[in-house]
């Protein structure tokens, strides 16, 4: 018993050998993968989401028609398992996901696309053979093609006996293997499987190494093969890397892709696979290669007929034959690579030969890249980070395969270096360290994009009349073999783009605009909600995730706090309909923190969110600040703090409207104006009373730092006002969810503290009395958390006082594993450590362990009491770097405190000259508008409801 969680025989083994580190998250090959439960509506949910229901349906049709993504793709349906693995690649370059049975899945290679099924071309297998004459082969995954039946998944449609892959050997169990992740990296163990005689362990690596922003951004994996024999003859073990010319779904059949070898050096051997897309996706290359040594001998079969039928193929009945037969390739002839057929599908083999002596082991070594370097929004044409080191013609792939089988020994090392420490430490549950790195998955996995940080290029047919011209200076051409030419031609497209675009920047929220020419451009990062929650850098939720980000890789973090900082000083007048109300609004109001960067033209076209108005949101506002306070914190950058600053004075300026009676508290308008979207909030609330609190005292500590002292007493001064009104939300035992003395007004919210948490997280003064904190915690612990599966399943979202979970919506009664993550860091840093790892440990019970809901590693937004999750791979859950922030910050500094005591008279002067200031800036910001103007129709509709009390 450790923390109030027990372990049991399946999680986090002692094993320490072949490089699997002493803790890790396993699974049986053979184990059952509980297929996820997701949510469903209650009668009274369907009445009362009704009008927005059928306007999503009707919007979604709408952008549809016009080639546009809508944030929720309500007419796809998922191909849901419970089977993920380790995602394969770096960060913002693509993914592709990979379940722990060993099936290759989930391509997300293009903007808001993801193509689910497995493509079970894609694998590893084995051959062994013995001088006794005893052979063994099979496909390294106990999976068989006839297990995929849905349109989307692999295709063998027409497909001949002995022909496709269902004429391989399937024959592994995965009785006595076993599957070890712990991210980047994972292992599976295959014991005695095919040869009794036989341990192959596959290590899968992947780069993603904090601070490092060259190797993170490549995408690119290694499979490391240590094979052991243990009898008492000589085995000669071939291992074979199959990959199908595919990026997910049908696109294998569409024609014209191309697979080719290619000659490269020091010991590595490719095969390029050059995928034609459809659809307006920009082209992807991808390459299998393995290193030959002077005990491993390489050959490759470029090409081979997956499906369909074509005169002269190799078909991959014959290419698994000639392997069984011959242990290689090197007899194979008639290979000739010409482009495929519509209709048809095509595949590549490369393969690795070994003897292996008895009592000895051997390894093999495999990668595989691909190559898609651009990403595209509305005629912008964006290229991904790693273009940088690469280039971005598209050629790449066979480059990276080869140095990451070069390198990879480096990343490892870099990778243990990160993550020994907090394993080693013993203070901290099993659990919570092997979950700690497993959630980082989202970075890949979350739809990343990454890009250069330099302006998108348009087509010619969307800059309108302009006129333009390319550089007519002309270049030493010696060496033609580079591409200096077309490289001289895209660096002269490039250079008009930016004249293009230099006078939009200040129209956008491109934060690569306030890097100072003396700083990096480390580009620009894009992750989405949710997988199923189509919007880009989601702030509300970033709130929670971007400790991640800011421990891992903080140059990423202070460039999306650039974008939004960028965004607060930018106005559009352009209209969108609110989905909750039907009335149009703007889609984004000068001095207010968007929701979203946007989703079919992220930066240009902000607030993708259409559900209600955010504009009016209490909670992103307070949160830009306290993120931009704490982030200047981490880093101590100056420059960022400067270069930010106008925007956070701007963005609490804009709050200010808020404050109705001029108490110095914000209050809430009686819908669901912060990121509990289905949960309205009346007067002043919990959460946003205490995020505005925390906010006022990082702006004036904020502004101390860059030197605006009036600005600093002036905030501080607004703190002193707002927190007495806060306290009294104060009940005796935790803070009122409200002060509307209705609905769920007195409901225990289990975030109330979420101002608490980041206010200590910076070093802070508490935004209340500190034993009312404790207090309002220890309520949460006993009701949220104890009351539901006896602590087993986090920490709901809405209690009553007498111990029911508060049903009137559908937020109050889920379980957000962010939220969990967030309020166990807070209990952590109020000194209540144990309440904090049991409250965090119910999110590893229900996501993780094989009791829960079969969603590890694609941790749902959330789940109900019934165990049905919504939203699965979603963003919030990388909170859990916040508890671990809570475990490593170091004592608050409580200096400002005294620096901001001046003089009685200077203070009364100051606050007289700063609140004139502020006052003309707030007005100037207000909106005209009051709260959603709802049409007749959607007032008639909630009256109705109300009547008949539903």
């Amino acid at each position: 018993m450790q923390n109030g969680h027990t372990e049991t025989e399946d999680q986090n083994q002692m094993v320490i050998d072949d490089k699997i580190p002493p803790l890790s998250w396993e699974r049986k090959l053979n184990s059952q993968a509980k297929t996820p439960s997701e949510f469903k509506l209650t009668k009274r949910d369907h009445l009362h989401l009704f009008p927005l229901g059928y306007r999503l349906w009707r919007h979604t049709k709408e952008e549809a028609a016009k080639g546009r993504a809508s944030i929720f793709d309500i007419f796809r349906k998922h191909h849901i398992t419970g089977d993920h693995g380790v995602p394969l690649g770096g960060i913002g370059a693509g993914s592709i996901g990979r379940s722990y049975k060993g099936e290759f899945q989930q391509f997300k290679l293009f903007p808001k696309i993801c193509e689910e099924a497995p493509v079970l071309t894609n694998q590893f297998s084995v051959f062994v053979s013995r001088p006794s004459g005893v052979k063994h082969s099979t496909v390294l995954c106990p999976t068989k093609p006839e297990a995929i039946k849905d349109n989307g998944g692999y295709l063998c449609r027409g497909e001949a006996p002995n022909v496709g892959i269902n004429s391989w050997d399937w024959n592994m169990t995965g009785e006595n293997s076993t599957y070890h992740a712990l991210y980047p990296r994972s292992w599976t163990v295959y014991q005695g499987e095919p040869d009794p005689e036989l341990r192959i362990v596959s290590r899968q690596v992947s780069p993603f190494i904090p601070h490092n922003y060259k190797e993170t951004s490549l995408p690119v994996s290694v499979f490391d093969f240590t094979v052991t024999n243990t009898g008492a003859e000589q085995a000669t073990v071939t291992l074979l890397f199959t990959w199908e010319n595919s990026v997910g779904g049908a696109s294998g059949l569409t024609g014209q892709h191309l697979n080719s070898t290619m000659m490269t050096r020091d010991g590595v051997h490719a095969v390029a696979l050059q995928h034609k897309t459809a659809n307006g996706h920009p082209p992807v290359t991808y390459a299998i290669a393995a290193k030959e040594t002077k005990d491993v001998r390489v050959s490759s079969c470029p090409s081979f007929l997956v499906s369909g039928t074509s005169p002269n193929k190799i078909t991959a009945g014959d290419m698994w034959d000639e392997i069984k037969k011959n242990a290689s390739f090197d007899k194979l002839t008639s290979n000739a690579c010409t482009p495929s057929k519509p209709g048809t599908s095509i595949g590549a083999a490369i393969a690795a030969k070994v003897k292996v002596p008895p009592g000895c082991d051997r390894t093999v070594t495999f990668s595989l890249s691909w190559d898609c370097p651009e990403a595209r929004f509305d005629h912008k044409t964006y290229h991904r980070r790693y273009t940088r080191f690469y280039g971005g013609l598209g050629n790449a792939a066979v480059a990276m395969a080869r140095d990451a089988l070069l390198n990879f020994s480096e990343w490892e090392t870099q990778i243990e270096e990160w993550q020994a420490p907090i394993l080693a430490d013993t203070t901290l549950p099993e659990w919570y360290r092997t979950t700690l790195f497993n959630e980082l998955y989202y970075f890949n996995s979350g739809g990343t994009i990454w890009t250069d940080g330099l302006p998108p290029k348009q087509s010619l047919d969307s800059i309108g009349r302009q006129k333009i011209s390319l550089s007519i200076s002309t270049i030493d051409n010696n060496d033609s073999d580079q591409n200096n030419v077309a490289l001289d031609i895209l660096g002269r497209i490039d250079a008009v783009c930016s004249q293009i675009h230099a006078p939009l920047s200040s129209n956008t929220a491109l934060g690569t605009t306030m890097v100072q020419p003396t700083e990096e451009n480390i580009g620009q990062f894009l992750y989405l909600e949710g997988i199923q929650y189509l919007m880009y850098n989601t702030y509300d939720v970033h709130f929670y995730s971007s400790f991640a980000l800011l421990m891992l890789f903080p140059k990423i973090e202070l460039s999306i706090q650039r974008d939004f900082a960028a965004a607060v000083l930018m106005h559009d007048s352009s209209k969108k309909q609110v989905m909750s109300s039907g009335e149009f609004v703007t889609r984004k109001n000068l001095g207010a923190v968007p929701h979203d960067i946007g989703l079919n033209d992220p930066w240009f076209e902000l607030n993708a969110y259409n559900l209600f108005n955010t504009d009016r949101w209490k909670d992103l506002n307070s949160k830009f600040v306290l993120q931009v306070y704490r982030d200047f914190v981490a880093t101590g950058d100056l420059n960022f703090a400067k270069s930010v600053w106008p925007s956070v004075y701007t963005a609490i300026a804009y709050l200010d409207q808020f404050d109705k009676d001029g108490d110095g508290m914000i209050e809430n308008e009686g819908f669901p104006d912060q990121t509990y979207d289905a949960w309205s909030c009346t007067g002043v609330s919990a959460y946003c009373g205490g995020l505005w609190v925390a906010a006022l005292q990082a702006g004036s500590a904020l502004a101390l730092e860059v030197g605006d002292n009036g600005a600093a007493v002036y905030f501080n001064a607004k703190y002193e006002k707002a927190r007495s009104v806060y306290e009294k939300l104060w009940n005796g035992s935790y803070f009122n969810y409200d002060n509307s003395r209705s609905g769920s007004s007195s409901s225990i919210l289990a975030d109330q503290l979420a101002g608490q948490w980041y206010a200590r997280a910076c070093g802070l003064k508490p935004i209340a009395k500190e034993e009312w904190i404790k207090k309002a915690l220890e309520t949460v612990y006993d009701f949220n958390v104890m009351k539901v599966r006896e602590g087993t399943r986090g920490a709901v979202n809405g209690m009553l006082p007498d111990g029911r979970v508060d049903m009137s919506t559908m937020v109050s009664r889920e379980v957000w594993a962010g939220t969990t993550y967030s309020v166990a860091a807070c209990m952590i840093q109020e000194g209540l450590a144990d309440k904090g790892f049991r409250t965090a440990s119910g999110i590893y019970e229900a996501a993780w362990s094989d009791r829960g809901l079969g969603v590890s590693f694609q941790t749902p937004e959330a789940w109900n009491t019934n165990d049905e999750y919504r939203s699965l791979c979603y963003m919030r859950p990388l909170a859990i770097w916040g508890m671990q922030w809570a475990h490593t910050m170091p004592q608050p500094n409580r200096e400002q405190e005294q620096s901001l005591r001046p003089q009685e008279e200077e203070e009364t002067s100051v606050l007289f000259q700063q609140h004139a200031g502020f006052i003309k800036v707030a007005h100037y910001l207000k909106t005209t508008k009051g709260k959603d103007h709802r049409s007749r129709i959607q007032s008639a509709y909630e009256t109705f409801l109300r009547v008949v009390r539903l």
